[in-house]
């Protein structure tokens, strides 16, 4: 039911696609939840000038004329945080798609909505405390097993204070149910149900933020070894139109060593869209084997839907992934894309006649980037747990051109860059990340536990590969004006290492059962094996012997398809490649030398 700050009630007097404006405005407040009109349009208060309120409208604003009335809130817009988010589809103001379905049909009608979480849905409660002791915000009240993969914690809500006086014991139980009673210290009980709301624009709190320590596994090699992000990290995945950028975060979603996926569609196509819709609840997770909706949230906002909703869509996202991460869970949030909620800000602001910047975009672009990427982090809890928020924002630049604003702006922000390349994705290889392009910034800081799971020698392993692979991309210059048979052995020893390394480690497949996800053991021992060989060719170079001979040794072959044939954390066939290298470049170099001791 609709609040009033008064009896009076603000009227609209201008309307711009989703920008409307009221008067009096002194009777609302800044960002403050607001219903327009008989239909109850939901929207939001940005802005106050004089006594005219600019309201940011989230449905489509068609047939809406001056005169209409609109119903102050008096709450900022919010999210319902408990238990049912996981495994439902939810649009850009968290109204479940599926309900509005069952309810309306196929067709989302402006107006209608029902709440986030359902109400009639009974669960299993679990308290977590006895009466007397003390609470505060973020502390666990009890437990819901939400689904087969994850078990929901009930969190105090924010500003909840004092002794615990009532807590509902072990049974089932709605969300409209009290299951627990506070005492404040002025003696009010506050009545405490499994669910409560936040506001998406504020970020949730925590006692401490830690440094990122421990890599994000997401089985690409690409990414893990060459160019990887740590839990409470942030990335970007910038590429044109047809490079692979949601395929490239759908594999994320399935392998990345996160508990909980929440994926935000923002402004994609419809197809793309219903492509994710459709896969996620029959793909299977390979840590439970059950559905990977089990621990995923969806968030559809596609690109035909209200504008002013697709702002908005990122900021559910990241609360939601929060409040997860308050529970103690590694979250891992796909956001695709944000050029287009970027595209979002730059038609409001358009409409609210503001002064444009660069490529028409607001002023304020780069501030609201920095914003949402600075609420990725792994921290301490209100409860004393360990969870983390990890970020991973696609964007789609024009043409491909990095230097556009939003491409340029997340850049800033974002310590991994992972670039996809055209002709790379265009040669139907997988993962489309270019090398030359990329860098990640959480090398240092992962160095350790890979060198701990692994061997001593990682980095050094990783460098090494690197700088082969920028000394080919300086020979293939030479290679287009005169072809590769005009450069000397040492050089061409380069090239075969570099291809050895681009095409039997980075290169993957994501329709191969072993070449899908690939352990950090492998990883290692895959690059190791390549590295040693390539250090091997150049004794076959310095012993002047033909660097074709060595490339067609059996070893090679077995190289090229240890990454399909080897599965799993087996060490065994790597160490025995490592081994018929040795051998069969000895006895290479040997009869190299036979001739010299006949004479």
């Amino acid at each position: 039911m609709s609040l009033l700050h008064d009896e009076q009630t603000p009227i609209v007097s201008y309307v711009s696609g989703p920008v409307v404006k009221a008067e009096p405005g002194h009777l609302l407040s800044m960002n403050e939840m607001v219903e327009v009109g008989e239909e109850r349009l939901v929207g939001e208060v940005i802005g106050l000038d004089g006594n005219t309120a600019t309201i940011q409208v989230y449905e489509d604003t068609t047939g809406l004329r001056p005169g209409t009335k609109v119903f102050g809130q008096r709450m900022n817009l919010f999210v319902e945080l408990g238990p049912g988010l996981i495994g439902q589809i939810f649009d850009g103001i968290q109204r479940p798609l599926d309900f509005l379905k069952e309810k309306w049909g196929d067709f989302i009608r402006r107006g209608k909505t029902v709440a986030a979480l359902s109400r009639e849905k009974v669960w299993e409660f679990v308290p977590a405390l006895e009466p007397g002791v003390q609470i505060g915000p973020g502390m666990v009240l009890g437990t819901v097993k939400e689904t087969e993969a994850i078990v929901h914690k009930v969190l105090a809500p924010p500003g909840c204070h004092g002794t615990l006086k009532v807590i509902a014991p072990k049974g089932r139980y709605t969300l409209e149910d009290v299951i627990a009673e506070v005492e404040g210290p002025s003696g009010r009980v506050e009545k405490i149900k499994m669910f409560h709301r936040w506001p998406v624009r504020v970020s949730r709190p925590y006692r401490k933020r830690f440094m990122p320590s421990v890599p994000l596994l997401t089985g690409q090699r690409v990414i893990d070894t060459f160019f990887p992000i740590a839990k409470g990290g942030t990335a970007a995945i910038p590429g044109g139109f047809g490079t692979g950028k949601t395929v490239t975060q759908h594999q994320l979603s399935k392998w990345a060593d996160a508990d909980i996926i929440i994926y935000i569609g923002c402004g994609e196509r419809g197809n793309e869209m219903t492509g994710v819709l459709t896969d996620f609840p029959r793909l299977l997770d390979p840590r439970t084997k059950r559905p990977l909706i089990e621990r995923t949230v969806l968030i559809a906002n596609t690109s035909d839907m209200p504008v002013a909703a697709r702002e908005a869509s990122i900021y559910t996202g990241i609360t939601m992934a929060e409040y997860f991460r308050d529970q103690g869970y590694d979250v891992a949030l796909m956001a695709d894309s944000t050029s287009r909620w970027a595209e979002a800000l730059r038609e409001i602001s358009g409409r609210l006649e503001e002064m444009p910047a660069e490529e028409g975009f607001p002023a304020y672009l780069a501030s609201r980037l920095a914003a949402f990427y600075e609420r990725a982090g792994r921290v301490e809890t209100l409860s004393g747990e360990k969870g983390s928020v990890s970020l991973i924002g696609a964007v789609s630049p024009p043409g491909g051109d990095f230097s556009e604003p939003v491409t340029m702006h997340t850049k800033r922000f974002v310590q991994c860059f992972w670039a996809l390349d055209k002709e790379l994705a265009s040669a139907r290889y997988f993962p489309a990340i270019n090398y030359l392009e990329s860098y990640s910034a959480y090398i240092s800081a992962v160095s350790s536990w890979w060198e701990e799971k692994t061997s001593a020698e990682w980095k050094k392993l990783r460098d090494d590969a690197v700088e082969i692979l920028q000394e080919d991309a300086k020979l293939q210059n030479i290679v287009k004006l005169l072809g590769e048979d005009a450069l000397p052995d040492d050089q061409r020893m380069i090239i075969e290492g570099a291809k050895l390394i681009k095409n039997d480690f980075l290169q993957q497949s994501a329709f191969d059962p072993v070449d899908t996800y690939c352990q950090p053991i492998k990883q290692y021992y895959l690059l190791k094996v390549i590295m040693h060989f390539v250090d091997r060719m150049r004794d076959v170079v310095m012993a002047r012997i033909p660097l074709f001979r060595a490339m067609n040794l059996p070893v090679v072959e077995k190289i090229h398809r240890a990454k399909y044939s080897i599965e799993g954390e087996e060490v065994e066939p790597f160490l025995k490649i490592l081994e018929e290298t040795d051998q069969q470049i000895e006895e290479l170099l040997k009869r190299s030398r036979e001739p010299e001791n006949e004479a």
